[in-house]
């Protein structure tokens, strides 16, 4: 095998999910992919997303697909939750946020949600998870509560108030982180009664 090919290989093996551009970044021809795949060396996943054959599957490897194809994109809303079992809710769609003016990735495959965000709400609790095999960005715990709130009116107050109980229950955000991310996300009098009484509880 030629030194382009292992060294293809190798991407493979550190990023979990790699890029076509990953490729073009390390040198190496694009046709090279092709070949690798008709090995079977290499899996085909997407449009310009491939991986290794023998990576062990991940209820997670949409959103490490999603998140690696999109750049600046972050799970969000009930994406986030269901990364952080905080949520009854089943949803097939992927809830991505993006910079405000960014443009939406499209994507044939999974269903994609796209929620913009600007300011500290898009770049403040974002933590970084290695989800199959790839580096992906979900919103923290706190973060994710507060959004709830802030867009209850797309995935509605019953499923905000589910993740506040079971963040606050399962103590996985503080009282102070709650109230840091419900004054970033603008939704601190919204959520005031309602922390007041897991508070209180």
């Amino acid at each position: 095998m030629s030194q382009q090919a292992e060294r293809i290989l190798e991407l493979a093996r550190s990023k979990g999910i790699l890029r076509t551009r990953d490729v073009d970044s390390a040198g190496a021809p694009r046709a090279l992919l092709a070949s690798l795949t008709d090995e079977g060396r290499l899996l085909k996943l997407g449009r310009g997303l491939y991986t290794l054959p023998d990576r062990s599957a991940s209820e997670y490897e949409s959103f490490a697909e999603v998140t690696t194809r999109s750049g600046s994109g972050v799970l969000c809303l009930l994406s986030a939750l269901h990364f952080h079992d905080l949520t009854t809710q089943q949803s097939s769609d992927i809830w991505l946020a993006i910079p405000h003016k960014a443009r939406a990735p499209r994507f044939d495959y999974p269903p994609l949600r796209v929620v913009r965000m600007s300011g500290p709400a898009m770049t403040e609790g974002v933590d970084i998870a290695d989800l199959a095999g790839a580096q992906v960005r979900v919103f923290s715990v706190a973060k994710t509560v507060a959004d709830c709130f802030k867009f209850r009116n797309k995935i509605g107050l019953d499923v905000a108030l589910e993740a506040m109980r079971e963040a606050w229950n399962g103590k996985r955000a503080t009282m102070d982180e709650l109230w840091r991310y419900a004054e970033i996300c603008r939704v601190a009098n919204v959520m005031r009664p309602y922390l007041e009484a897991v508070g209180a509880a």
